[in-house]
């Protein structure tokens, strides 16, 4: 890594199932790294949703490292996610042509219900589907499959973690770690986020602040997407060994109503 910047500057890993972040500081200088992030990167930056891009350099091996502004600041915590700026700054995403543009550049096409669950069922452990809750929601995803659809997709995040929100010391709020994004049904994202950290008598008022009405087609389709994630997200955690958080996300299944 040295040879990217010069022996004087101090790197080490940024951590992430990649391997592929680091951290870079010199003499005050300080930046946040990343090795073929995508193109996509240059948009988000310009439009103020992640840290502000540096520099991009290729390299004769083929490797494109890119150079972002390390940030002070902090991570979102569960209680942050009520914040409004986060429904603000979801809606921006959401309704940003220039996203949706760089997306369709880069060859990404819509993500469809039917492709989601063809993928569970194609890549879910036969063991997994002797807990009855996971084969309960495979059949909700397969019974309302017909009932899910919407015309209006866009860029979504796909993983609104509050891990994911960082809030500078200059009291700016981003939304990183871009590598799953996809142009698909927003629900995705506004599930995940509404299910994960808003009280449900609050849902109302959130989506009011985010531009939406709550209506039933939305809350179909907003659950529908979450169970598709948590069965993915216990498959995922399956896969590494990592059984505790494979059996929180069992349980989320059976909290959910």
């Amino acid at each position: 890594m040295e040879h990217l910047l010069g022996q004087d500057w101090e790197i080490t890993p940024a951590g992430g199932e990649t391997g592929e972040a680091f951290y870079a500081q010199n003499k005050g200088q300080k930046l946040f790294l990343k090795r073929n992030s995508s193109p996509f990167l240059a948009v988000l930056s310009a439009e103020g949703i992640v840290p502000k891009l540096v520099w991009t350099k290729r390299f004769e091996n083929g490797d494109v490292f890119t150079a972002q502004q390390w940030l002070i600041g902090r991570e979102f915590s569960h209680s942050d996610m009520t914040d409004d700026r986060v429904a603000m700054l979801l809606k921006k995403i959401h309704t940003s042509k220039p996203l949706l543009e760089m997306l369709k550049r880069l060859g990404k096409t819509s993500l469809l219900p039917s492709m989601i669950i063809a993928v569970i069922n194609a890549e879910l452990d036969d063991e997994l589907l002797n807990y009855p809750i996971i084969n309960q929601s495979i059949r909700y995803l397969e019974r309302n499959l017909p009932y899910i659809h919407n015309e209006d997709h866009v860029v979504c995040h796909c993983d609104v973690n509050h891990n994911n929100w960082l809030l500078s010391e200059d009291n700016q709020l981003y939304l990183i770690d871009w590598d799953g994004a996809m142009i698909a049904d927003p629900a995705i994202d506004l599930g995940m986020l509404l299910y994960w950290y808003i009280p449900k008598q609050n849902w109302k008022d959130w989506l009011t602040k985010y531009g939406y009405e709550l209506s039933e087609q939305l809350l179909l389709r907003m659950k529908w997407y979450v169970v598709a994630q948590t069965i993915t997200s216990i498959q995922w955690y399956r896969k590494k060994a990592r059984y505790s958080e494979m059996e929180k996300w069992i349980q989320f299944l059976h909290d959910m109503d």
